[in-house]
């Protein structure tokens, strides 16, 4: 669909929240680097960080996949981090996992994310769609400092993104049709679990990495929020 046809259709925009509002990759590593430096731990922060990422992103794909009662992000954060301690060799106490899972509530946005959102306001309602528990969502507001005209949860759905059921219920929640949502996220899964689902798409595409040859390709592919909101806005 054209940027002009997306714009008269499109009445809510939905975010994904953590690494498309927020900057998790460089809060987590700021975080990492002392808690690492501590326990004398010679590898590289970053490096952690994305091993902690991806290993949650996995865990969470399974839970998905399982079909059964959806765990809670927090969950799943204790338990990849666990995980990736344990492989690491990195001792560990289960108070210092949920530290650092408890980091996630106080990441803050990329730095060009308020004024976009400040635009995109004036047209649209503005909503987020993340994987994150009610709470840890609700908790993020203080440091973030968004206003979102509604937050929700992958548990409204019963599973975590990609799955169709969680962008099928955040519309049903929004009350418009799924087609009346644009999807904005810096991931290719979440973009892809959203226009498979109904809705369009904008991928923030702020790692400059190509997107791969999906059936169910983006509306939008910019650079950044900042781009997304001249276009649409």
């Amino acid at each position: 669909m054209d940027v002009e046809s997306l714009k008269q259709r499109v009445k809510v925009c939905m975010f994904d929240q953590y690494g498309t509002v927020v900057d998790m990759q460089t809060g987590l590593w700021e975080v990492a680097v002392d808690f690492l430096r501590a326990k004398g731990w010679t590898g590289n922060a970053y490096s952690f960080v994305t091993w902690w990422r991806r290993t949650h992103f996995e865990n969470s794909m399974i839970d998905a996949l399982l079909g059964q009662r959806h765990t809670s992000y927090r969950e799943i954060g204790h338990l990849s981090v666990r995980q990736v301690m344990q492989r690491a060799g990195i001792p560990h106490t289960e108070e210092e996992v949920r530290y650092l899972v408890g980091c996630i509530e106080r990441l803050k946005p990329f730095p060009e994310v308020p004024a976009a959102l400040d635009r995109l306001r004036t047209r649209y309602r503005l909503v987020v769609l993340s994987n994150g528990d009610p709470d840890m969502l609700e908790a993020a507001r203080a440091h973030h400092g968004q206003a979102f005209d509604a937050l929700i949860s992958a548990a409204a759905g019963n599973a975590f993104k990609p799955h169709v059921a969680t962008y099928t219920k955040a519309a049903e929640i929004c009350g418009v049709a799924l087609d009346e949502v644009l999807f904005v996220a810096n991931h290719e899964f979440d973009c892809v679990g959203a226009k498979a689902a109904g809705m369009h798409a904008a991928f923030i595409d702020r790692r400059r990495r190509p997107f791969a040859a999906w059936p169910h390709q983006p509306d939008l592919i910019v650079a950044s929020m900042t781009e997304l909101a001249e276009l649409i806005a």
